[in-house]
């Protein structure tokens, strides 16, 4: 045993390779042990991390019988005297008193058929051992369970709620949208008919023949996938092709595309965030989830503004350091009201203060000014505006997101997100068919003006049924019913009765008490349509009781 009566480093501690590190403290004298983060047995991982030496020999063979590990692997003779003085400054107690090697007089082996002879000195040793790891694994199932109730629990309340969100598989008709197949299951063969009412594809551009064309022809050109980051092989020319249309679109030095819009908010504006000195940040209180993570994530001094509110926005500026940089977030179109940004209060503002300004154009681009370019563009703004951010999954149709700015905030962003250098590239085919959209969508305003009529056509009829919806000036048509669970059951009547598919909008997208549906009629939406969906709502309004406007 280890001499426990000096005070300097006991004399016979050595660990064993085939034991595990669970706390590294050594059972034999109470210290940490040098070498226990090192251990690593698969069996043994609840016996002690550092042994004496003298013991070591006589545990190896009473457990090889027991472990895997060992009985493959049996340590080698020289292991004490190699692990002693040599390495870690410990003299062997062997070397110390011949008398007490007792090594050699032990097994070297262990026959899998004959189990060796337990030493009486470690069968109340061996005992300790297996209740510690039947008490350990108790623990460690307890605490699964626990984990596992916790999350059964949160999951519990959020049906109770109504909160609970339940994906819907649908199979879009090619060139007969908003016409789609709802698959109620995987062994469902039954076919049900619906008409989709709530896509984010507010154009039809994902089912656009030159689109699919675009993407056809380059996955036989290039294949499925990019291959890699944008740095390492995952950039083609469809990506650079996609790049410079943007940059055009919006009258910017430059753009530069992301795996989606989400991480084209959070890497942007945490990466301009971060590389400024002294950097504060002014956030609209609506603000997407991407763009407040972003501003999380640049962990600088930030301040929110109530939304849409310039004269809250000035008050802070004003409290602000009139040295610090400050960085202005907001969104032009806010997808769960439909109403519009203040742009150019908000650019006035900026050019009073000295801030730059990063407006995200996620449910815009495509949609407003003479280019698609978004709502500053439609207002004559893009100039005033420092960073647009937008995405390719919307009215674009097809998948991922992108800023355009000045040549030197893109190159800055582009060496220096994490969130750009560290993912894989887009697929060329996205690429190119988001490429063909945007081409197409630059010179053909019969998309947008159609939509606009298709809007301003239901929220008409919805207000002659009093169906109470936030009248904005976007194509966004929110349909309030302030109530979870009944959001939920008038979504289930509106698909099982009448075929209309449109999502119930429920917390934490919206604020508890303000549930809502959310239609985005399009140019595909004909006026027919759109007369027997009011009318659907109309039914199910009466049929719920809920409130009317």
């Amino acid at each position: 045993t280890a001499d426990t009566t000096r005070t300097h480093t006991p004399t016979a501690v050595v660990c064993s390779p085939f034991m595990s590190a669970v706390t590294g403290v050594c059972k034999a004298t109470g210290k940490a042990c040098a070498k226990a983060s090192q251990l690593k047995c698969p069996f043994l991982k609840f016996i002690g991390h550092a042994l004496p030496a003298s013991s070591f020999d006589s545990l190896s063979s009473a457990f090889r019988q027991h472990c895997p590990f060992l009985f493959k692997n049996p340590p080698p003779k020289s292991y004490i005297s190699e692990h002693t003085s040599s390495k870690f400054g410990i003299r062997s107690m062997s070397s110390q008193s011949p008398q007490r090697n007792e090594v050699a007089e032990l097994p070297e082996a262990v026959s899998p058929n004959k189990p060796a002879e337990q030493p009486a000195i470690l069968q109340e040793f061996d005992q300790d051992v297996k209740e510690e790891v039947a008490r350990k694994l108790r623990c460690d199932k307890s605490k699964k369970e626990a984990a596992l109730s916790v999350m059964e629990s949160k999951l519990h309340q959020l049906k109770e709620k109504g909160n609970y969100r339940t994906f819907v598989d649908v199979e879009r008709h090619v060139g007969d949208f908003p016409a789609a197949t709802w698959h109620k299951s995987t062994c469902d063969t039954a076919v049900h008919p619906i008409q989709v009412w709530c896509n984010n594809d507010y154009l039809g551009m994902g089912q656009h023949p030159r689109v699919i064309e675009a993407m056809c022809e380059a996955t036989r050109t290039c294949g499925a996938g990019a291959g890699g980051t944008r740095n390492i092989s995952g950039t083609t020319i469809y990506h650079t092709l996609l790049e410079n249309e943007l940059a055009v679109v919006h009258d910017k030095e430059g753009s530069l595309v992301f795996s989606s819009g989400f991480v084209a908010n959070e890497a942007a504006i945490s990466t301009i965030a971060k590389t400024l000195p002294k950097c504060e940040i002014f956030s609209d209180a609506s603000n997407h989830a991407s763009m407040i993570e972003g501003v999380r994530n640049a962990r600088v001094p930030k301040h929110i503004w109530r939304h849409n509110d310039v004269e809250h926005l000035e008050e802070l500026l004003q409290k602000c350091d009139p040295e610090a940089h400050k960085l202005i977030v907001f969104e032009s179109v806010y997808s769960m009201d439909g109403d519009i940004a203040p742009i150019e209060e908000i650019c006035d503002l900026a050019d009073k203060y000295g801030a730059l300004t990063y407006i995200d154009e996620v449910h815009a681009v495509g949609l407003y000014g003479e280019k698609g370019g978004g709502v500053a563009q439609l207002r004559g703004l893009s100039d005033r505006i420092t960073v647009i951010s937008g995405t390719l999954g919307k009215a674009y149709g097809v998948h991922g997101g992108y800023i355009a700015a000045p040549a030197a905030i893109i190159d800055t962003v582009r060496s220096f997100a994490p969130g750009f250098i560290f993912t894989t590239s887009i697929p060329p085919s996205v690429a190119a068919g988001a490429l063909a959209s945007v081409q197409y969508l630059r010179d053909s305003n019969w998309e947008r003006d159609v939509q606009k009529e298709r809007a301003s056509f239901m929220k008409k009829e919805l207000k002659k049924r009093r169906i109470p919806f936030i009248d904005s000036d976007s194509h966004i048509i929110p349909v309030m019913v302030k109530d979870a669970k009944l959001c939920k059951k008038g979504a289930d009547v509106l698909m099982e009765k009448f075929g209309i598919y449109v999502q119930p909008i429920n917390y934490p997208t919206v604020p508890v008490g303000t549930e809502r549906y959310r239609f985005t009629p399009g140019p595909l939406h004909d006026e027919a349509m759109i007369e027997s969906a009011v009318d659907a709502l109309d039914e199910v309004w009466t049929m719920l009781g809920i409130d009317r406007a």
